[in-house]
């Protein structure tokens, strides 16, 4: 059974910087993708970016570009979003997802088939 579990949000100043993990467990395939996303209240549910199996290729929406950086630990089977220059923006419930190869590179949630449960990030002027 697939399962992703998210921690690590909080509350932090805008500015600040936070790191999430994704623990992972029955994604035993090989080339898997995951991803994470984030849902603000009132909001469709937005893409923040995605790695490959391999952990060398990323992909992130622009609005995040240039501040999170994903990455995995295979040995952990942990995947991280590490978020830095947090702006008020970013306040969102963050979910951590996974599909198959096809998924990398698309913005798409429906191209994902497992889902965590959501961590929440609230980032304060």
């Amino acid at each position: 059974q697939v399962q992703l579990v998210e921690s690590g949000g909080g509350l932090v100043q805008a500015g600040g910087s936070l790191r999430l993990s994704c623990a992972t467990s029955g994604l035993t395939f090989n080339g898997y993708t995951q991803g994470w996303f984030r849902q603000a209240p009132g909001k469709e549910r937005e893409f923040v970016g995605c790695i490959n199996w391999s952990g060398f290729s990323t992909y992130y929406a622009n609005a995040v570009k240039g501040r999170f950086t994903i990455s995995r630990d295979k040995a952990k089977n942990t995947m991280y979003l590490q978020m830095n220059s947090l702006k008020p923006e970013d306040t969102a419930m963050y979910y951590c997802a996974a599909g198959d190869p096809a998924a990398w590179g698309s913005r798409s949630s429906a191209r994902y088939d497992y889902w965590g449960q959501g961590t929440q990030v609230t980032v304060s002027s």
